[in-house]
């Protein structure tokens, strides 16, 4: 094997048509851009959404209610989770990191504890939030609830 009869690999190489290279070729006159129009321009891009005419998708479906940009979005923990991790791995303080560490919450959640299930542990919990059975819970298990401003 020498240089002369080196070639890619069979599939690599994709031969392209050559527009605008005289009517011979059949891509000559108008490059296979039809005739006249915006699409026939060099530098021609479609706006994102237009549909040449068409009431666009973004327009024809309904639009209700009312999006507060300003919505806190809770992940909510229930005390019956908070009890499955202190029977699985013995702790005496939950808060949002241990809650991340053991893939209960993501790294930027805010967490709020709920109130379903039952907690027989004494507890320290620490959170963004609780509801008020939550609390009443914790605090008839003998621990403590504390809360994180956000």
């Amino acid at each position: 094997m020498d240089l002369s009869n080196l070639k890619p690999a069979k599939g690599a190489v994709k031969k392209s048509k050559r527009v605008g290279r005289g009517q011979g070729s059949g891509k000559g006159r108008t490059s296979a851009r039809g005739h006249k129009g915006a699409r026939s321009r060099s530098g021609y891009t479609k706006k994102v959404g237009h549909e040449g005419g068409q009431m666009p998708l973004s327009r024809r479906l309904p639009k209700f209610g009312f999006t507060n940009i300003s919505r806190k979005e809770y992940k909510g923990i229930n005390l019956d989770v908070l009890q499955k991790l202190v029977d699985a791995k013995g702790l005496a303080t939950i808060n949002a990191e241990t809650l991340y560490e053991h893939g209960v919450v993501g790294k930027k959640d805010l967490v709020k504890i709920l109130g379903r299930g039952e907690l027989k542990a004494k507890v320290d919990v620490t959170a963004h939030a609780f509801s008020q059975s939550a609390l009443k819970a914790i605090e008839a298990a003998g621990g403590s609830a504390q809360i994180i401003k956000a």
